[in-house]
């Protein structure tokens, strides 16, 4: 057997276990090829915003990734992409709207940049049926509250759809991440469905306050609780409660493919956090199936 037919059966095995019909992932990353490859060259050189080692353990061609995932059980996923400079994020949605036409199952993903003509653009996506944003502030290196994006916002709380949002200091700080700048953001548009993609490691407690604070706010686990980020960005102990009390709104996220361990690896590290199988069935489904309809 080799190591796709183990991760198919481990990935396999803890669904059914759980009495799920499979699992949705809400932070794959699905993006033209030619990008993908510079953002595989940048953790291959550990990468100033990263200085880890960090192995690709699903580097394969876009067909043999799609089918993987499939065979993984996971229903429905992401194609989380993003611009680090003004002049991308259109041709990234016009890319990213092709990709979603072709592959039923993949959320329609769309992104944005502080930029004029952000509104317009973000506005087709959404006419388009996008169903999901990715905004990451370290990346992009830009302020949510940067003015440009004040009407962007303002469509995305109106329309309920979600912003997959790397706001986070981890792994290494940006200019705008941790809590302060979309604290307030969300004082402005306090209806905002903002994901707080990778539990807003290293600032989870701060994070799991602004999601107490505002019923609009969620968390995707990205590589938390995993064995390599708890090695340099361990979740504190004393919270894990809070993860409880916050069950129904904490997402399933994964990273795939560009993570340096199995995706079991992402599943089995929730299960050991001891909160029980609903708590694993709403995070690993339920959740993102009734965020998302």
């Amino acid at each position: 057997m080799d190591s796709d037919d183990r991760d198919r059966d481990d990935v396999v095995r803890f669904w059914q276990g759980l009495g799920l019909p499979g699992i949705i992932d809400v932070h794959t990353h699905f993006m033209p090829e030619r990008v993908l490859s510079k953002v595989w060259a940048y953790f291959d050189s550990a990468g100033p915003l990263t200085g880890l080692e960090w192995p690709i353990t699903y580097r394969r061609d876009e067909d043999a990734r799609l089918e993987l995932l499939r065979s993984f059980g996971v229903l429905r996923f992401t194609s989380m992409l993003y611009p680090h400079k003004a002049g991308m994020a259109a041709w990234l949605n016009g890319w990213a709207a092709g990709f979603a036409a072709r592959v039923p199952d993949c959320l329609h993903t769309a992104t944005f940049f502080p930029e004029a003509g952000a509104e317009t653009y973000v506005r087709e996506a959404v006419e388009a049926g996008a169903r999901v944003f990715k905004s990451h502030l370290q990346v992009g290196g830009y302020d949510p509250n940067d003015p440009l994006l004040e009407p962007v916002w303002g469509l995305l709380a109106e329309a309920g759809i979600p912003v997959v949002t790397h706001c986070g200091s981890g792994p290494a700080p940006g200019a705008y991440t941790g809590p302060e700048p979309i604290g307030r953001l969300l004082a402005r548009h306090p209806r905002l469905k903002l994901v707080v993609a990778h539990m807003g490691m290293p600032e989870y407690a701060e994070f799991l306050t602004l999601a107490e604070a505002y019923p609009g706010v969620r968390l995707d686990t990205t590589m938390a609780f995993t064995d390599f980020t708890e090695g340099f960005t361990p979740f504190p102990a004393g919270e894990t409660e809070r993860l409880a009390d916050l069950g129904n709104r904490i997402l399933l996220g994964t990273d795939f493919p560009n993570i340096p361990y199995p995706y079991v690896h992402q599943l089995h590290a929730l299960e050991r956090l001891g909160l029980g199988d609903a708590w694993l069935r709403a995070v690993c489904h339920g959740n993102a199936s009734e965020l998302f309809g």
